[in-house]
């Protein structure tokens, strides 16, 4: 019947004067259906642009997945203009990897984060894998900045246009449509494909991708009141064995076992059905953002006369409102009146409001409430951050859902190889609050060439005064010169360093990016050599002694990357005073140390940085022995104590109890993650530098032109050195992330 009341109202003579034409309309309302796809739900936006130019006015929507999105936003009041423009503006493949500016990271993630390639949650003593690639909380922030104009709407029937979503209820496989709530949590559950997104909890219940059962949800539009549907179906068809060549690809295709069922009765009910020529794409074709949406322009034209016959017998065809695009700008302000915490139950709420650094009764920009956000996720913490504004007294109520980690023990791993270390297999274990709320241990073993081991327990209070323990213990081969720097041929002696240090410290953070530690350590240090006697091995000590020293470090670091940064500052100053020596084979006395690093990194064009940077070195008082003094030399990133790395020379080749040195390297980028690079350092190295403060009498300088690229495993570098007094060259390899 409805059909036949459509064709009598098309075939009414379309040249009838003005009046006679207005009364032949009626107010046909019209659904529109969008399926899931993935990056070919990009098509969707193709299709609502011709839709909008021929006047057609959509009078509920209904989505899955990638077309919940679609469908979301559309509904939510933007005109397909503004969907398209958004689309190209944000990488859904670069969301999907949970990544936040590293300046949201604390000072401990930052110095450790970067050592581990694998992580894996233990849960009652068993390993297990994660859940997802992805928690997804990078992909809630965008869903929620751009519907915060309807973060008050919970019924989606009353939003510019009704809405719902479709999603599967993952411990029972039911279909759940989803037509009231919050919507950017639902547009996020009906998207969650499993094993990329971790699902979402929702009244109780585990939803994920709604694709799993039924990819085309038509049947909730049949139940409107709605005279025509247009439906676009962005799926794909099973693909043979040939064409499995991933596990993408095949976990596709055990997913489209359920959406291809009954897909051909689907189709029929539709009055309109738009299937764009996708078969070059697949669901993670983010990169082609262009083509896909013209395919779905392509499709959608080519069904030009019928899309124009339903505008010409509908009333009232104005859009809907648009969504003005500045109050999804970063500068937009928020006034903040009152601020709600809920789900926290292992972390303090002083703690997290620290870490959001925000507070009631004042005005912030949308970018700082972002970075707060990413603070938070930042610290490993929460499955889900979920934020709400609600209107209240001239500004806004903030409305923060955690969902904490239900697994808070993990073990983790890495690898490396570098001159120095030679080979390590790094294993990680990790604990939060293990005994308070706040706190964590981390427990580092590495095995290889040389057996290393790193320990740290640590309460995070943030802004406020927090503390640690931090235990290592560290040993490598090096070759020493005694007496004579190379250039002057002195002896190199092969020799054993060792250095077990405990620390107790206090550390508080302050601005931005910033942080100030103090505290005291126990540190035995030794060196030796093997030596035969009589047929007897044993061992020659240079140095065997125990100190008790205190310590400050005071750190600024707002690099944007660990390892090849193109923009950031960084300062670090440090301070130790060895103060007793609990044993020692000489004759101690007290002195101290300072040591200074700065460094500055820009980029031009996004491709070619300029790095600058800069360290020197005193010591106050008879530092007694060698050891002790700065050792230079190498392309190390780990050094500990007093050595600091130094092209053109050896790993400590060079060695003063004074030193002031600066580098800089020209970096680009050739390809994506990949970088040629070349460094000109310059150091003088002198016992009294900072005595006769002549920095000019016997400058050393080397070179080293590198090639470096970041992998799924850290990076891999290659350098070759050389200095030009005696045309000396080094190569210098490692790989992996330092540890």
């Amino acid at each position: 019947m409805r059909r036949l009341l459509l064709l009598a109202l098309i075939l009414i003579p379309i040249f009838s004067v003005a009046q006679e034409k207005d009364s032949t309309k009626k107010n046909i309302k019209v659904g529109l259906v969008l399926s899931g796809g993935g990056a070919k739900g990009y098509a969707h936006v193709g299709v609502l642009k011709v839709l909008e130019e021929a006047g057609v006015q959509i009078d509920y929507i209904g989505g899955t997945s990638m077309g919940a999105i679609i469908g979301g936003l559309y509904a939510s009041g933007y005109n397909a203009r503004q969907l398209d423009s958004i689309l190209r503006v944000h990488d859904f493949s670069e969301l999907t990897k949970d990544e936040v500016p590293r300046e949201a990271y604390s000072f401990y993630q930052k110095e450790n984060k970067g050592k581990y390639a694998i992580t894996l949650p233990i849960n009652k003593w068993k390993i297990e894998l994660p859940k997802s690639i992805s928690k997804g909380q990078n992909i809630f922030n965008l869903f929620s900045q751009l519907t915060e104009h309807v973060h008050q709407v919970e019924d989606f029937s009353k939003l510019p246009i009704p809405f719902y979503c479709i999603g599967t209820n993952l411990e029972t496989g039911e279909e759940i449509v989803m037509d009231h709530g919050f919507l950017p949590q639902a547009i996020r559950a009906s998207s969650s494909f499993p094993s990329v997104y971790s699902p979402v909890k929702i009244g109780g219940k585990v939803i994920v991708d709604g694709g799993l059962v039924n990819n085309y949800p038509i049947e909730i539009l049949e139940n409107k009141d709605i005279d025509y549907i247009i439906g676009v179906n962005v799926q794909g068809e099973l693909r043979t064995s040939d064409q499995l060549n991933s596990a993408p690809d095949i976990l596709m295709q055990i997913a489209g076992y359920q959406m291809y069922r009954g897909l051909d009765k689907k189709a029929a009910m539709t009055d309109l059905y738009l299937k764009p020529e996708l078969s070059e794409y697949g669901e993670f074709s983010f990169d082609d953002v262009d083509e896909i949406i013209k395919a779905g322009e392509v499709v959608a034209r080519e069904h030009l006369i019928e899309i124009n016959k339903i505008a010409s017998v509908q009333i009232g065809t104005s859009q809907v409102k648009i969504v003005d695009l500045d109050l999804i700008k970063d500068e937009k302000e928020i006034d903040i009146k009152e601020i709600e915490i809920q789900g926290n139950v292992n972390y303090k709420e002083n703690y997290l409001l620290d870490k959001l650094n925000i507070k009631a009764g004042e005005t912030v920009s949308h970018k700082k409430f972002i970075k707060g956000i990413e603070a938070l996720s930042a610290t490993d913490n929460f499955e889900s951050i979920q934020y709400k504004f609600i209107s209240k007294d001239d500004g806004v109520k903030v409305e923060i859902k955690l969902v904490e980690n239900e697994v808070s023990t993990f073990i983790k791993f890495g690898a490396h190889y570098d001159d120095l270390y030679k080979t390590g297999i790094l294993v990680n274990l990790t604990m939060k609050h293990p005994l308070f709320k706040n706190d964590f241990l981390s427990a580092d073993f590495v095995i290889g060439d040389n057996l290393r081991y790193n320990l740290d327990y640590f309460m995070d209070n943030g802004s406020n005064l927090s503390y640690g323990v931090h235990a290592y213990f560290n040993t490598f081969d090096v070759n020493l010169f005694f007496g004579e720097d190379p250039d002057n041929s002195g002896l190199k002696v092969p020799s054993k360093y060792t250095d077990i240090t405990t620390q107790f410290y206090l550390q508080t953070s302050f601005l931005k990016n910033s942080a100030l530690s103090a505290g005291v350590e126990y540190k035995e240090l030794k060196l030796y050599r093997g030596i035969v006697v009589d047929g007897v091995t044993g061992k020659q000590y240079f140095e065997n002694s125990a100190y008790g020293n205190i310590f400050a470090k005071l750190i600024f670091d707002s690099y944007n990357s660990d390892y090849f940064p193109k923009k950031g500052f960084y300062f670090e100053a440090n301070y130790r005073a060895y103060l007793i020596a609990f044993y020692s084979d000489y004759d101690f006395q007290s002195f101290s140390q300072l040591y200074g690093n700065a460094g500055y990194a820009f980029t031009f064009f996004d491709k070619l940085t300029f790095h600058l940077s800069g360290s020197i070195g005193a010591t106050i008082g008879d530092n007694g022995k060698e050891i002790h003094n700065y050792i230079l030399g190498g392309n190390n990133e780990n050094f500990i104590n007093t050595f600091d790395k130094f092209y053109g020379y050896d790993v400590a080749d060079l060695s003063a109890s004074s030193y002031i040195k600066s580098d800089f390297t020209v970096r680009y980028e050739i390809f994506k993650k990949n970088y040629v690079s070349f460094t000109s350092n310059f150091v003088e190295v002198d016992d009294n530098l900072w005595n006769d403060f002549d920095f000019f009498q016997n400058i050393k300088t080397g070179y080293a032109l590198g090639y470096g690229m970041k992998t799924i495993i850290g990076p891999i570098e290659v350098k070759y050195s050389w200095r030009p007094t005696d045309k000396q060259n080094f190569w210098y390899f490692n790989l992996g992330y330092w540890f």
